[in-house]
């Protein structure tokens, strides 16, 4: 729990250093291709969950996190809302429209919104426009020629997409070769 919460943290943190040094364009990504090769190598991504890890474990308890994270995501909604939505700007490596790289905080704040409810059931699910977004995210990582299982709500996509809740014998049928394609992110 610990972990995922800095890594709540350092996204609060990524969206403020990134939205304040803009960046001239061209985007060399948008909201859906972002994803498409990240994070990288496996190293690359053992290595910033062994940093995450060893960072988190600095914290007596989760608590602490959650305090800097009160402190910075709000900041960061504020540097997000008053930033040029014709600008750019640079994280991970990439050049992204603002409303872009807005786009992928959003995801991934939805996301993990679920992993750190996934099992408290009476805990509010993620709001519905950040779902929206990052339902339209898992969407343009699938094939065009895919088609979700019917049964499934828009939550259920996203725990399933990001590999969170594994696919069921029946997701796989409904899925054929697209069942391949899962998780969509990791």
């Amino acid at each position: 729990m610990a972990d995922l919460l800095l890594h709540v943290l350092g996204d609060a943190q990524r969206a403020l250093v990134a939205l304040a040094s803009p960046v001239d364009g061209p985007a060399d990504v948008d909201d859906v291709s972002y994803w498409r090769d990240f994070p990288g190598s496996d190293d690359e991504a053992a290595g910033h969950a062994w940093w995450v890890r060893r960072s988190a474990a600095a914290f007596d308890r989760p608590t602490g996190i959650v305090a800097l994270w009160r402190d910075t995501a709000p900041a960061a909604v504020r540097a997000a809302a008053s930033a040029n939505p014709e600008g750019y700007v640079t994280t991970q490596g990439h050049v992204l429209r603002v409303p872009d790289f807005l786009a992928t905080l959003t995801t991934e704040a939805a996301v993990h919104h679920l992993d750190l409810t996934l099992e408290l059931p009476d805990a509010p699910p993620p709001g519905p426009l950040a779902v929206r977004v990052a339902v339209a995210t898992m969407d343009g990582l699938l094939s065009d020629d895919t088609v979700r299982p019917s049964a499934w709500d828009d939550n259920d996509f996203l725990l399933k997409a990001t590999g969170r809740v594994p696919l069921t014998d029946r997701d796989r049928l409904e899925l054929g070769e697209s069942a391949g394609w899962f998780p969509l992110l990791g």
